[in-house]
């Protein structure tokens, strides 16, 4: 509900329902009224949706603002809110009722007795307004690992506790994923918990429950991914780079989706987008939810104009009308659209039009060349608007500008070869390595740039990798489908907030230029500036693999990898390869023998020196 978009691949990605944009965000309202004019009806529509789901909205924030508060003590602010909600509701006319609601939301969470000592965001209560919506957003924490393993019930005692209190049940669950996804816009987070329900009503109907949870399950579970990981990147986008880079983003994924689309209407679809960045990606949940709503309103109010392939979406209701629009194929490119648009290179007045209205200009172009390209990704053609404004600004100080830009197609088709040889080889190495060598072989490239990350997020953001290059690499859009991929594990690793800091080079490469960041990612070498610590019984560590079976095992291998270079972080590639299989090897035989620690503690030592 948080997000729109459609991937080429989309279609043959049902388990990771991955978005290829997402438009979002906030400004700020009470409870009960919008800031801005808005069609009767779809406000009272999203108003009635606001109202019947004001517990569920307030359990998101509050567990993403405060992440190790407990199920208790958010239930003390969810019976507030909803009887502040039923209050005005009956008293609309009330001053309190006329305050901004995230504000009041943050006042409420703030006079919690002890609660911002016991939790450390006093400083944040000190502030007001927009300062203190920053301070809260800063204060939430992306790396989850303080917080306690993500409680698991037999699935007997989670269809009884589904039967006994199902707003209870769905509660507990929303307000753990919350937490661990700090982040995750609150609609998204909705539609996560509406999708678990339907899983736990199904499961619970059938003999081998088990099964059907962990089936049924996993495609919430990579839906809830999926758009995580976009999210990010979208919002550290706007936050880095700006509302420019941002747009620029919406008018590549707009125009490749819905191709017939007029600039004219475009430029008017975006306003009503823009609107919305702020809020979705602070955590403002009312002001995504109107925002979105609007927005949807706008793009099913003009369907002849737009597209002609979301006539059933847009008959649906809250929420289920965006996701279906999510999914939609994309719409047919027009037959008349000709393979590329003179204007931009042929024409002897581009430097002019450029010089009247920049902004607009290569807006426009963006537009042009997106609806022309499906088969690209959304970097690629971020790439190509930047290498075309940097041609223009070189040309159009030249005294013949048209014979200049006149080859811009071949500073273009450059661009792409350039990206298309950096993905056909990722493609190789897949193909070279395996699965598993790839995985490896990424954990090892991750932790040696970036050892400062903790050793669970270094290990998703090389499982993420790998599930790109497995999904897309045998695509016939695998070009697209991985740029898109890998530039959203850039975005996880990069993170939203502006003040992240891992170390200069890979800081570097997550400010210096969006469109660009995978190539500067790919030259990155080893940190120079860590200092690995020391580790006495480090070998020793791993005796607990004797216990460890299948995905378990698999785990605690991963691990010891990656902290296995953050050790010996000056060793190569292939030392470490060399190391790991020596030392996996001595694990397998130590863990037959009667006495493992004792061959642990004899052998351990030896592999390692």
């Amino acid at each position: 509900m948080t997000s729109f978009c459609e991937c080429d691949f989309l279609k043959k990605m049902e388990q990771l329902k991955f978005p290829c944009f997402i438009f979002f965000l906030f400004m700020t309202e009470s409870l009960s009224l919008p800031r801005e004019p808005q069609n009767v009806d779809d406000f009272s529509i999203t108003q009635k949706f606001i109202d019947e789901n004001t517990g569920s909205l307030t359990i998101i924030a509050f567990a993403q603002y405060v992440q190790e508060a407990t199920f208790d003590e958010m239930e003390i602010l969810v019976q507030d809110m909803i009887q502040y909600r039923d209050k005005c509701l009956a008293h609309k006319t009330l001053p309190e009722c006329a305050e901004i609601a995230i504000n009041l939301l943050q006042g409420k969470i703030c006079a919690m007795e002890g609660l911002p000592q016991k939790y450390n965001f006093s400083h944040c209560c000190s502030k007001v307004d927009f300062e203190r919506r920053l301070c809260f957003f800063f204060n939430k924490k992306a790396d989850v690992g303080f917080l306690p393993p993500f409680p698991t019930l037999d699935p007997e005692e989670k269809c009884q506790a589904y039967k006994n209190n199902r707003e209870s049940f769905l509660n507990h669950y929303m307000h753990e994923v919350a937490r661990r996804n700090p982040f995750v816009f609150g609609p998204t987070l909705l539609t996560v918990a509406s999708r678990f329900e339907e899983v736990a009503k199904t499961c619970c109907e059938e003999q081998q429950k088990a099964n059907c949870f962990k089936a049924k399950a996993a495609p919430v579970t990579q839906y809830l991914k999926a758009l995580s990981s976009y999210q990010k990147t979208v919002c550290g986008a706007l936050l880095k780079f700006g509302p420019k880079v941002l747009n620029s983003i919406n008018i590549a994924v707009f125009s490749q989706k819905f191709p017939k689309i007029e600039f004219k209407e475009l430029t008017s679809l975006l306003e009503d987008v823009s609107s919305m960045y702020d809020g979705c990606c602070e955590g403002d949940v009312l002001q995504c939810i109107r925002y979105q709503s609007k927005v949807m309103s706008h793009i099913c109010s003009k369907q002849e104009s737009i597209s002609s392939k979301i006539k059933e979406c847009c008959e649906k209701k809250i929420p289920e009308r965006e996701a279906c629009i999510i999914n939609s194929s994309k719409d047919d490119r027009p037959q008349d659209l000709s393979l590329r648009e003179a204007k931009f290179t042929d024409s002897g007045n581009v430097c002019q039009e450029r010089d009247t209205d920049p902004d607009n200009f290569f807006a426009e172009f963006l537009y042009e060349h997106s609806r022309r390209h499906p088969e690209l990704s959304i970097p690629e053609l971020l790439r190509i608007a930047r290498v075309y404004e940097d041609l223009l600004a070189d040309c159009c100080s030249k005294e013949n500008p048209p014979d200049c830009y006149n080859h811009a197609e071949d500073k273009f088709n450059e661009t792409t070869e350039k990206s298309l040889r950096m993905v056909q080889q990722e493609c190789e190495q897949l193909q070279n390595l395996g699965k598993d060598g790839l995985k490896y072989h990424y954990l090892i490239k991750l932790t040696k740039i970036a050892p400062q990350l903790s050793t669970e997020e270094l290990i998703s953001l090389g499982k993420e990798m790998v599930t790109a290059l497995t999904t897309c690499c045998t695509l016939s859009e695998e070009f697209a489908c991985v740029d898109n991929l890998a530039d959203l594990v850039l975005g996880e690793l990069c993170g939203i907030n502006e003040n992240r800091t891992i170390n200069p080079a890979v800081d570097h490469c997550c400010k210096a230029n969006f469109a660009f960041r995978r190539f500067c990612f790919k030259d990155l070498k080893a940190d120079e500036t860590y200092v690995p610590a020391t580790s006495q019984d480090f070998f020793m560590s791993c005796v607990d693999w004797c216990q460890a079976q299948n995905e378990d095992l698999q785990r605690k291998k991963d691990r010891f990898l990656v902290n296995l270079v953050k050790l010996k972080p000056g060793l190569t590639y292939e030392e470490l390869q060399s190391l790991f299989t020596n030392f996996s090897n001595m694990a397998e035989k130590c863990c037959k023998v009667p006495e493992p620690e004792a061959c642990f503690l004899e052998e351990g030592p030896k592999i390692g020196n």
